[in-house]
């Protein structure tokens, strides 16, 4: 005394289609599709001069102001603490000067990024052309 469930007599063959295969193929074109999709990147775009073994290197200039960012959220202008907007103002005032002063950054191994990613981010805004990056062997793995 079984039940047949819907009224189908036993040994009729199933007219369903199966759906796991579908779904297979759209979860690998959706896994695919995933992965093509391009990383975003929040950077800031600074064009920073280029070695070239043609090219002989300024003459150093005497004037030389260093930004240097520390631990503790400090930004320091030749040895003095600032802020970001006095930090543009001295920027601005920099590139009309003749000859343009260079412009030295040394961010602490121990400092923000998000810190330093504004500094980077007020120099491209007042379009600073000689800027250089000091104390990289801060980062230095042995």
């Amino acid at each position: 005394m079984a039940m047949a469930a819907g009224g189908k007599e036993e040994g009729e063959p199933m007219m369903d289609m199966n759906m796991t295969p579908l779904i297979d193929v759209l979860l690998v074109l959706l896994i695919m599709f995933i992965l093509t999709i391009p990383i975003q990147t929040h950077a800031v775009k600074l064009d920073l001069p280029q070695n070239s073994n043609t090219n002989t290197p300024p003459p150093i200039d005497p004037v030389k102001n260093k930004i240097i960012v520390t631990p503790t959220n400090q930004i320091l202008w030749n040895g003095s603490p600032i802020s970001l907007g006095i930090l543009k103002q001295y920027l601005d005032q920099t590139q009309v000067m003749n000859p343009i002063p260079e412009l030295h950054l040394q961010p602490d191994p121990q400092a923000r990024y998000e810190l330093v990613d504004q500094v980077l981010a007020v120099t491209k805004k007042a379009e600073v052309e000689k800027m250089g990056f000091v104390g990289n062997e801060a980062y230095a793995t042995f």
